[in-house]
């Protein structure tokens, strides 16, 4: 079968184009380290309540503006709730679901997550504007899933 010279400038074309994709793509994952996360931690869903840290779910201040809040979701309910911050802290997020894949989004922020159970989910956020930042579960989790959202005050 003889091809015309268009046909293989169009091959050569989207053969090249392939080949630079995967180049940038492998570029960006091994040298400016933007793959997915490999340090995956689990644990128990039918024992979140003993397992530390989520036995004690809450907002602790571990430095100067820095804050740590553990978290669980469950049944279109985050705990704890109405988390409150001062202005300019960062703030760690260690999450995990009790019960079915729940979503992790604050508004107004990049922060969107998917926390499912038996996984442990860390985001890192820092919030310099003062005001009310609503948290929202985005992905569908049953019949309440409209009532599943609190919010981060932020002083």
């Amino acid at each position: 079968m003889k091809m015309r010279r268009s046909e293989e400038i169009w091959l050569i074309i989207s053969f090249g184009m392939i080949i630079g994709f995967m180049l940038i793509t492998g570029y960006q994952t091994f040298a400016l380290e933007m793959g997915p996360p490999s340090n995956k931690e689990t644990l128990d869903p039918q024992k979140v309540d003993e397992t530390a840290p989520f036995d004690k779910p809450g907002v602790y201040e571990i430095g100067e503006n820095e804050y740590e809040v553990v978290m669980t979701l469950e049944v279109f309910n985050f705990n704890p709730g109405n988390i409150e911050i001062p202005a300019g802290s960062t703030v760690h997020f260690i999450m995990t679901s009790k019960d079915v894949v729940h979503g992790f989004q604050i508004a107004k922020t990049n922060v969107n997550a998917m926390v499912m159970p038996g996984y442990i989910q860390k985001i890192t956020q820092k919030f310099n504007k003062p005001g009310e930042y609503l948290i929202l579960c985005n992905e569908y989790c049953g019949a309440g899933h409209h009532y599943m959202s609190t919010t981060i005050t932020v002083k």
